[in-house]
């Protein structure tokens, strides 16, 4: 169980750095299509720089997961289904937090699953 705090807690780390601080106003604007460079690139950055903490196949894993998290899809049709919010209007930390709690969410279990 230390062994996936530990991966958990890195992971996460770095997933803010990637987010938060490398993140650029290109990819903020675009990453939400994945039609757009902006979102492979924005994922691409995510998956080498878990590398450093978790196997390729995982930082892979979660790379694609982010990519498709990132399209906002998955949290609309989630607000819909549980009226988290009402339609149409979606309050912006919920829309925050929601994208980076699912994020989160997505790499500790993955560091749960690898050290299992």
């Amino acid at each position: 169980m230390v062994e996936a705090t530990v991966t958990a807690f890195w992971g996460v780390t770095i997933h803010l750095i990637v987010d938060w601080l490398l993140q650029n106003h290109w990819m903020a604007t675009y990453k939400a299509s994945l039609k757009h460079p902006a979102a492979w690139v924005h994922a691409g950055m995510h998956t080498i720089a878990l590398l450093l903490v978790f196997p390729p196949l995982y930082a892979l894993a979660i790379g694609v997961i982010h990519l498709l998290i990132d399209t906002r899809v998955p949290l609309a049709t989630w607000r819909v289904i549980y009226r988290q919010t009402r339609e149409g209007e979606v309050a912006l930390h919920v829309a925050i937090w929601g994208d980076q709690v699912v994020h989160w969410a997505v790499i500790c279990i993955a560091a749960l699953l690898l050290h299992i």
